[in-house]
């Protein structure tokens, strides 16, 4: 791992950090009492996944710093890792999402720990929101207990100060404008600050801060890191209604259900004729329960115990797929993913440009290089 960047050895090394700090704090829990077993559990799912980019982009920011590979930095590096599990398992509870990873989400596994509760479905997503909650603070722990010097952690710790508030402003943001007259100006505003920076900028920046790296780097990083990071999320919108479910692991149907403010749909409505958007909106509504705002439809839908992801065998399967046909013939008609691909294109551009101009080692240049690649143009 010294000077060659291998992007498995590394998710390695971090699934193994992960993976003990957790199920020891897991086991600790369960501790307290055998009813917070199914509890545990899912604090354990949460970070069982993951292709570890966080954590890598933090560990090449201490690298970039002219620092050398350290254990206790790959400890650090980890940490970021619980503030993403943390923002998923909050993330999928706002937006009701019944699948990640082609696995139950918490508010739905949980369901199973509550048989006897009078609102099964209220208690599960209260549970799975002390599991998001505890997955935060046990970042705070790892990232403290990292075996890096106190002086070397101090000099981050007002970043993740701004990484935790501006990843509360980005879903805030999303929630706001969920339902709205879709508009690109706004959705790139909730992906910068829900996604593009606490996935890309702030790992940069704290690596870069742990090594005791100057402004002028940490401006190179914000350089590279925001508009990497919205291509990113950019990405990710066109495979959560282009890819398939196999292997994102995700309901193409979930940002349309949500009426989310992706750029995709904005584009859309942005180049569509009149008619377009008058079936693009007759589609939305007929679909659209986002954020809990009160439709008695999906409060009713979860009381009964479906979801879209248990579509098949209820009579809504056929339904779902002929919409998601429709409105993929539409924003294709439109040529939203086209705008949205050189949209993604634009940005890994202008992070690279900004990464010719970093000073930092070759090897850092190299790894963040590739990282570029394997985060924009990624399948699943």
């Amino acid at each position: 791992m010294a000077e060659r960047w291998d992007p498995v050895a590394f998710k390695a090394r971090v699934d193994e950090v992960l993976g003990g700090f957790v199920a020891r704090e897991a086991d600790a829990l369960a501790a307290v009492d055998a009813s917070l077993g199914p509890v545990a559990e899912e604090l354990e799912a949460a970070v069982a996944n993951g292709k570890r980019l966080r954590a890598a982009f933090c560990y090449w920011g201490w690298r970039g710093g002219g620092q050398p590979d350290s254990e206790a930095l790959v400890r650090a590096a980890a940490s970021v890792e619980l503030v993403h599990a943390a923002a998923v398992v909050h993330d999928d509870l706002i937006d009701g999402s019944p699948l990640r990873h082609g696995r139950p989400t918490a508010h739905r596994a949980l369901r199973t720990a509550v048989p006897g509760h009078p609102r099964p479905a209220g208690a599960a997503r209260s549970l799975a929101m002390l599991v998001g909650d505890l997955l935060m603070a046990l970042a705070g722990q790892l990232f403290v207990e990292s075996g890096l010097p106190a002086a070397y952690l101090g000099r981050a710790r007002p970043l993740w100060a701004a990484l935790a508030r501006e990843l509360i402003a980005g879903e805030c943001l999303e929630i706001l404008h969920t339902g709205g007259v879709p508009d690109t100006a706004v959705s790139l505003k909730v992906i910068r600050y829900k996604t593009a920076k606490y996935t890309v900028e702030h790992p940069l920046l704290i690596g870069g801060a742990l090594a005791g790296a100057g402004p002028r780097l940490g401006e190179g990083y914000s350089a590279y890191g925001l508009p990497l990071g919205e291509a990113f999320q950019l990405r990710d919108d066109l495979l959560g209604l282009f890819g398939d479910p196999e292997r994102t692991g995700k309901a193409c149907l979930d940002d349309l259900r949500g009426r989310r403010p992706t750029a995709l749909l904005a584009e859309t409505w942005r180049l569509a004729d009149r008619s377009g958007r008058e079936r693009l909106r007759t589609l939305l509504d007929g679909h659209g329960h986002g954020h809990g705002r009160g439709n008695g439809h999906k409060h009713e839908h979860e009381r009964r115990g479906h979801g879209h992801g248990e579509a098949a065998g209820n009579g809504h399967r056929k339904e779902d797929d002929e919409t998601l046909d429709e409105v993929r013939a539409l924003m294709r008609s439109a040529g939203a993913p086209e705008r949205v691909e050189a949209m993604i294109a634009a940005r890994v551009e202008e992070a690279l440009r900004a990464l010719g101009e970093l000073d930092a080692p070759p090897a850092a240049v190299t790894a963040l290089t590739s990282l570029a690649h394997s985060a924009s143009a990624r399948v699943c």
